[in-house]
């Protein structure tokens, strides 16, 4: 048995709180949660907390590192009629630059994990890091991850999107999740429950939040062998894709037969830049942020690059990046 825990007591359940606890969002900027010492804090710059380092503030933030002070932000949330949009890593989000209105809740800091070796199930938490994990279970000799070691993104969102590379995604090891629901209702899924396909799943648009999921796995290999091959899936990562500018990873599903990086190079986008948002010269289906961007230069972008290879193809490529908030309808 393996178990790791992450460190700190931020945003935690407290049998006593001694902080000021307030009930109305409008005349304070920072709300202690009863019963937590857990806050929800006003006008929170979301750009820090999203891989493309744009986008505006949130109107409430909270970052609960448990259940119970998870289930508070819900409730806090329903009895202030806040809409609730949640934030992982922020690794396949674009953010408006009017930010988010209601509560943004992120659960990146939601972590622990557990190994267990009898039956090579591994229990996470949903804001555990997928490449850390990946790693953490080469260095056991346990099998199956090695493919998303080079995905930026946590575990909730992983299970939300059906994270893939190399021929593998989280669908193919699931073995369930466990959401919560906005009443506070806790239920545990499996893979058919999801309705898995392609970069989706029916939580997508949802408002069910991951809380964990449970993955199986294969213990028992030579430690050295795993790491090894792990590596090498890093070292591709690496060699095939930008990593010297902020991104959100892939920008659009493939759509099959082609794959959508090879449509946008073949219509002659590489390279292509609006104000600092760039199609990436090493890999076309990725928008870099060369300095300066803001999420409408990414917005406007992705809009054209979409009604180019429309018109050369006459294929409608389909974000898989998630965008939040609101955006200008037309791009000049």
């Amino acid at each position: 048995m393996s178990i790791s825990q992450a460190a700190g007591n931020v945003c935690t359940a407290s049998a006593l709180n001694t902080k000021k606890q307030t009930a109305n969002p409008v005349e304070n900027e920072g709300i202690y949660l009863p019963n937590t010492d857990c806050a929800i804090k006003s006008q929170a710059s979301l750009s820090a907390f999203t891989s493309y380092r744009v986008g505006g503030a949130a109107q409430w933030y909270v970052a609960p590192r448990n259940l119970e002070a998870l289930q508070a932000s819900l409730k806090y949330a329903k009895e202030h009629d806040l809409r609730v949009t949640t934030l992982g890593a922020g690794s396949n989000l674009l953010v408006s630059d009017r930010g988010i209105s209601g509560l943004v809740i992120a659960t990146r800091h939601l972590r622990f994990s557990y190994f267990d070796h009898e039956t090579g199930q591994l229990t996470v938490a949903a804001g555990e890091s997928i490449p850390s994990l990946a790693w953490e279970a080469a260095s056991l000799g346990w099998q199956g991850l090695e493919w998303a070691v080079g995905i930026p993104g946590t575990v909730g969102g992983a299970v939300v999107m059906n994270a893939g590379a190399h021929n593998s995604c989280i669908a193919d090891m699931l073995i369930s999740a466990q959401v919560l629901s906005p009443d506070g209702r806790l239920e545990t899924l499996t893979p058919n429950q999801l309705g898995y396909s392609y970069r989706t799943s029916l939580l997508q648009g949802g408002d069910r939040i991951i809380t964990q999921a449970t993955l199986q796995l294969t213990p028992g290999a030579d430690p050295a062998k795993v790491v090894a091959i792990t590596k090498e899936h890093k070292k591709h990562r690496l060699t095939t894709q930008p990593y010297n500018f902020p991104s959100c990873g892939s920008v659009f599903r493939n759509p099959k037969p082609y794959s959508a990086g090879w449509l946008i190079e073949q219509t002659g986008l590489k390279g292509y830049q609006i104000g600092g948002a760039q199609v990436a010269q090493l890999h076309a289906n990725f928008i870099v942020n060369r300095g300066g961007a803001k999420a409408s230069d990414i917005f406007c972008l992705i809009r054209h690059i979409q009604h180019q290879v429309q018109e050369r193809w006459s294929i409608r490529l389909e974000p898989e990046v998630k965008m939040l908030g609101e955006f200008q309808a037309a791009c000049g």
